[in-house]
């Protein structure tokens, strides 16, 4: 019996302009910035907001619980080239889920492969993370912390929030973008580093950089 192939993101389609992309720092060519494996087709701020859709490779169904998602065309994975601000590849996408009961179970009919639930509070006041494995990146899907709007709506569909992306030399990134990079900080993770891009730097959606 043959090993059914896991899941991997073709395309991350954002509401971002290339030229705000390529002023903080990433390698745009064509609208579309190269991150590791993981395109990232800049479509402009008439597209939406944040991640307007992505494209999985792999995957056994579309519905992911409110996600805009399309079954990709197998394609072969790509290697992006190293970027002046020091982002190697992509680390993570986050998403947020008024419950994770729900979320997950469907995430997994689709062939996301869960590899763990974290229980604990985080600085934004979440309480609950699930994390799937998505080839060289993860699909961090958050539950909204509780007594928020978002959270009460039970019913609610779960949805895009940012993009973190690995950097080679978290020092190099914050001399490259300057003011638009935030106090670098540590991270959940012991011995991460992390830095949120600010908003003045008009990518579109919430973006951090991580160290290895």
């Amino acid at each position: 019996m043959g090993i059914n192939p896991v899941p991997t993101i073709a395309e991350i389609v954002v509401a971002g302009e290339p030229a705000a992309w390529t002023n903080a720092g990433f390698a745009v060519a064509d609208g579309v910035a190269l991150t590791g494996a993981v395109p990232i087709r800049l479509a402009g701020s008439a597209a939406g907001r944040k991640i307007v859709s992505w494209a999985l490779r792999d995957v056994a169904s579309a519905e992911l619980d409110g996600l805009p998602t399309t079954q990709a065309e197998e394609t072969a994975a790509l290697e992006g080239p190293a970027h002046p601000n020091g982002v190697t590849r992509l680390d993570h996408v986050v998403a947020f889920s008024p419950s994770l009961e729900r979320t997950v179970p469907a995430l997994e009919a689709a062939g996301l492969d869960l590899r763990r639930v974290r229980e604990g509070p985080t600085a934004a006041g979440a309480e609950r993370q699930a994390f799937f494995r998505l080839g060289e990146a993860i699909l961090e899907v958050v539950e909204h912390p509780p007594g928020t709007p978002a959270a009460e709506d039970r019913d609610g569909p779960s949805r895009f929030w940012g993009l973190a992306f690995l950097t080679s030399d978290m020092d190099a990134s914050a001399a490259r973008l300057g003011p638009l990079l935030g106090e670098p900080r540590d991270a959940i993770q012991p011995g991460r580093r992390i830095a949120t891009v600010r908003r003045e730097a008009g990518l579109g959606l919430s973006v951090a950089l991580l160290t290895a």
